[in-house]
């Protein structure tokens, strides 16, 4: 923890009894405005004898020993950062990067600084500063963290407009091809299907997206199964059943996770996905040991960004970019062939 992480604690008084959380330490931090506390809430730094509190209207109770961590301020404007780029092309508008897991996009809370965005600084220089916001220059679109594969980045203000209609359209109107290759747990039931299920927070664990019934976002994702796998029913060698599969996802709309969490509502979540997939790590042990290094040794979920297609937005050219899947996946892909 930084030396410069500032701690304040408060007590709640019978007077406070029902107050908002928010409220009752904006009262006593006047210097941070209340969307900042808002902020902090979120972000998990704020704590209480319940635990970590991460809703601002949580109600405070008579007794309740508030902690609050104010982290130190962090300069809005990103520096660049000498970090290598798989550049796939570039030119005066736009450049198309291959992304290899565990590069965060661009800086947040717990990640200022070795991101993307760095990156992108560091080569395109001056050109990119400002395009698309302070904190994301050039930012059209994201893939997690942990998500591999094809991103376009806009260089100048008008390649960003158009790509940002484009993303918007998500295709609609045949401007735009996104596709992505997934391994999951399981075969589903339909070999080719659409899922169209409203995702949003899921209300008891607001840091993870779920499929809701209401207050979510629409959400549609195509997929096909590419190849299913079979592997050993309780150690039994003449029953076999199916355990994963290779499927392809173009999406229809882009919402935060996803891929992830519509294939985890169908019940086969992505291969290695530790937050919707934690669950069925017993499903690897039907596998033989090598794939089951194989998994363990990908540490991140099975998901890879590997077709994107685009007009350009000046010469209006249709660009089409294919990008293989990375090693890691590869790796998990050949053990469960071999079955």
């Amino acid at each position: 923890m930084s030396e410069t992480m500032k701690r304040y604690t408060f007590e709640a008084a019978a007077t406070d009894s029902g107050e908002r959380l928010d409220r009752f330490l904006a009262t006593r931090l006047p210097e941070l405005s209340r969307s900042r506390i808002k902020t902090l809430i979120k972000e998990g730094h704020v704590r209480s004898n319940e635990g970590t509190l991460e809703e601002p209207n949580f109600r405070v109770k008579p007794g309740d020993a508030v902690e609050i961590r104010v982290p130190p301020p962090v300069s809005p404007v990103p520096r660049g950062e000498a970090l290598p780029l798989d550049i796939l092309f570039e030119d005066e508008e736009l450049l198309v990067v291959d992304k290899p897991a565990g590069l965060v996009v661009h800086p947040a809370a717990g990640n200022w600084g070795g991101t993307l965005v760095n990156a992108l600084i560091a080569h395109c220089g001056e050109s990119l500063s400002g395009i698309g916001g302070v904190r994301r220059p050039g930012i059209v679109h994201r893939l997690d963290k942990q998500t591999s594969g094809l991103m376009v980045v806009a260089k100048t203000d008008r390649a960003h407009r158009a790509l940002t209609r484009a993303f918007a359209r998500r295709g609609q109107d045949g401007a735009l091809e996104r596709s992505y290759r997934a391994l999951i747990w399981g075969v589903p039931r339909r070999s080719r299907a659409t899922v169209h299920a409203a995702i949003g927070r899921k209300p008891e664990q607001r840091q993870k997206m779920a499929v809701v019934a209401q207050g979510g976002k629409d959400a549609i994702t195509h997929y096909q199964v590419l190849k299913s796998f079979r592997g050993i029913d309780d150690g039994n060698q003449r029953r076999r059943q199916a355990i994963a599969s290779l499927i392809e996802c173009r999406l229809e709309t882009g919402r935060t996770h996803q891929i992830r969490v519509h294939m985890a509502h169908l019940g086969h979540p992505i291969i290695g996905d530790p937050v919707y997939g934690s669950g069925y790590k017993s499903k690897s042990e039907r596998l033989p040991e090598s794939a089951r290094r194989a998994i363990s040794e990908l540490n991140r979920q099975a998901l890879h960004a590997s077709t994107l297609g685009f007009c350009h937005p000046v010469s209006g050219k249709f660009m089409k970019f294919e990008s293989k899947l990375p090693d890691d996946m590869l790796n998990v892909l050949d053990q469960l062939e071999v079955l």
